[in-house]
């Protein structure tokens, strides 16, 4: 049977996000908890109109096409439903959409006709090109973030949506390139189904003709798929009746590689989605530091240290994401860059993101959100050293500040840190912070990280030593 395991799918969807491979297909479950209806809550009052109850019906669109069939072809009333059931001022972007938004994932495909996914990239900072339409197809929007193929329409242009039977009938000559567009994006890219039913119809016509082509040898897929549980209206026999068609549908899945990724109740899939951010966000380290000076040891030495990290992070697949900060960003970038060109023949932007700060004077004010900025990319945060030189005729070494609101951003976003104690400086305090309330900060430690942070303490021991304790802490922490 195609079920997946939690653990299995999060790691492999990580996987595919990392490589840019991942897409998303969104259904009418997606849009419920932003306040908008589903097919029953759409059809509902037109289903009664009919003298028929929507909760005994299974094929909702046939349903449609009674509505229109009942007043004589003339579809007036369904648009008019689909333009009041989802007008802009019932929305309410979830934290489901804000997740996906997040992640790099450049194409979502919905049968939805509202606009929550393009509301959500927008405040994740992405520009969607809408595609409702196939003559949109073949024009590309400047600078877009995502792609978002509504293929059934937009809720702005009810009377183009696709609705009832003879919509769906004629869709593959009206709307054959989105189909197209669709069988593409399944065979090139990983796709992850989110509240979606697998009822519809050009779906199926897609899928059906990938497993004729294809057979065997087709992409995988996942979707979500609730587990059946008792229900209060149950007889004897109903839940498992219920089970065994759901293992059904499950197997039927399977012909298509895709996966099942079963949870217990709807609510669960933020957590799982929460859970893949996490781990996506785990292999990227915010590397925080500052130093116009580095105490007990020599500036080589320490500049060493640094370069040898960069390129180790690089070497163990770590991404890097560094905002340059003073006498360490430019350094851990050197050592990334040698790992990247001279080894390991990467693409640039794929290992390593830098963000120079601005440096006039409106670009400081800003200062605070580009911190937030750049720790939205991160799961971990590295931070060494910590001191800057300040004071106009008479300069003296102070603490970095900036160190310290980077630090204090990484825990409020749930980064988790690692203060390098042994640099001195900033890194000491937030070592020593950190240190004295180690179970709040690290409610999962291993044993062998609580030893490694430990280590990290040490300024008796060698900066090779730790150099490996650094990154070994690091690749720990991806587990917890």
């Amino acid at each position: 049977m195609a079920i997946v395991s939690l653990e299995s799918f999060i790691e492999d969807f990580s996987s595919e996000l990392r490589d840019r491979n991942a897409a998303i297909f969104a259904g009418a479950g997606l849009s419920v908890d932003a306040g908008f209806v589903n097919w029953k809550g759409l059809l509902r009052p037109l289903a009664v109109e009919l003298g028929l109850d929507v909760d005994r019906e299974h094929d909702l669109v046939r349903i449609a096409q009674y509505h229109v069939n009942h007043h004589d072809s003339n579809r007036h009333d369904l648009t008019q439903a689909v333009l009041n059931k989802f007008a802009e001022k019932e929305a309410r972007v979830t934290e489901n959409h804000r997740i996906l938004a997040r992640l790099p994932i450049q194409t979502f495909w919905t049968t939805n006709y509202d606009s929550c996914i393009e509301q959500a990239l927008r405040a994740a900072g992405k520009n969607p090109d809408v595609k409702h339409d196939p003559k949109q197809l073949p024009h590309t929007l400047h600078g877009r973030g995502a792609i978002v193929y509504k293929m059934h329409g937009d809720h702005s242009h009810p009377s183009e949506t696709i609705l009832c039977k003879e919509d769906y009938e004629r869709y593959p000559v009206s709307h054959g390139d989105f189909l197209t567009a669709l069988a593409g994006d399944l065979l090139s890219k990983t796709f992850l189904f989110v509240g979606f039913s697998f009822s519809d119809p050009n779906l199926d016509y897609v899928l059906g003709r990938l497993y004729t082509r294809h057979g065997r040898n087709q992409r995988k897929h996942y979707c979500f798929v609730k587990k059946e549980s008792a229900e209060a209206a149950d007889a004897p026999g109903d839940l498992e009746y219920r089970v065994a068609k759901q293992e059904l549908f499950i197997r039927d899945l399977g012909r298509y590689n895709i996966r099942a990724v079963v949870i217990d109740a709807y609510e669960d899939i933020t957590r799982v989605l929460s859970l893949v951010e996490n781990r996506y966000k785990s292999k990227t380290v915010f590397v925080s530091g500052a130093a116009h000076e580095y105490g007990a040891l020599s500036e080589r030495d320490a500049l060493g240290f640094v370069h040898s990290l960069g390129k180790t992070l690089i070497d163990r697949d770590f991404r890097i994401v560094t905002g340059l900060g003073l006498g360490v960003g430019s350094t851990i970038v050197d050592g990334a860059l040698q790992q990247i060109y001279q080894v390991q023949r990467r693409s640039l932007t794929d290992q390593l993101l830098i963000r120079p700060f601005p440096q006039s004077v409106t670009g400081k004010m800003l200062w605070t959100s580009y911190r937030h900025d750049m720790l939205a990319y991160a799961g971990l945060a590295v931070f060494m050293f910590g001191n800057k030189l300040e004071g106009g005729a008479t300069p003296s070494v102070v603490d970095s500040n900036g160190m310290i609101e980077e630090f204090e951003i990484a825990c409020a976003k749930g980064t988790r840190v690692l203060p390098l104690g042994f640099t001195g400086y900033v890194a000491r305090q937030l070592y020593e912070k950190v240190f004295a309330s180690f179970g709040a900060y690290y409610p999962t430690a291993t044993t062998a990280f609580k030893q490694q942070f430990r280590h990290l303490g040490d300024t008796t021991r060698t900066l090779t030593e730790q150099l490996t304790t650094t990154v070994d802490a690091l690749v720990e922490l991806q587990k917890m």
